[in-house]
């Protein structure tokens, strides 16, 4: 699938994404933050609790995930958008795809765990029997300068 570009849409909804990746580093979690939008309508958002549910499955992306399917009252997500601050890592690309997504619309690159474009290109694998559509780079400064402003402070903490 080719890349569809960016709309203003995508930019508000990115916005709001950096909101709640700021509430996530206001908790001490990693600062990443992931709306699944519908028709225009927020049906599920999500940020990182991993510290605080002790969970390694806690990403902001399974939360906003998990709110949209118990709002849509199925396990997929057909016509969903889910926007998140930080390209999505190999879990919460394999739930994308098993919840059917649309399209995929993330800030900044993952170079360590990113699946989506960093290491791997699993969203639109043709391997696979369902693809979504990725736009990247929407609010990326922000969100990339949002992670590490958060681990260079954690740094200097321990330091």
């Amino acid at each position: 699938m080719s890349p569809l570009p960016p709309t203003s849409e995508d930019v508000r909804w990115l916005q709001r994404c950096l909101e709640l990746a700021r509430a996530a580093a206001a908790d001490d979690e990693v600062p990443v933050g992931a709306l699944v939008v519908v028709g225009g309508a927020v049906v599920g958002e999500g940020r990182n609790r991993v510290e605080a549910l002790r969970s390694p499955f806690a990403h902001a992306e399974m939360e906003a995930l998990q709110q949209a399917i118990a709002s849509a009252g199925s396990k997929r997500l057909t016509g969903a958008t889910l926007y998140c601050t930080l390209e999505p890592c190999f879990l919460c690309a394999g739930a994308i795809l098993h919840a059917r997504v649309e399209r995929v619309v993330f800030g900044a690159r993952d170079p360590k765990f990113g699946a989506v474009r960093s290491l791997a290109t699993l969203l639109e694998d043709p391997r696979l029997n369902h693809r979504c559509d990725v736009t990247e780079g929407i609010a990326a400064a922000d969100s990339a300068e949002l992670l590490r402003a958060f681990f260079r402070g954690k740094r200097q903490a321990s330091g």
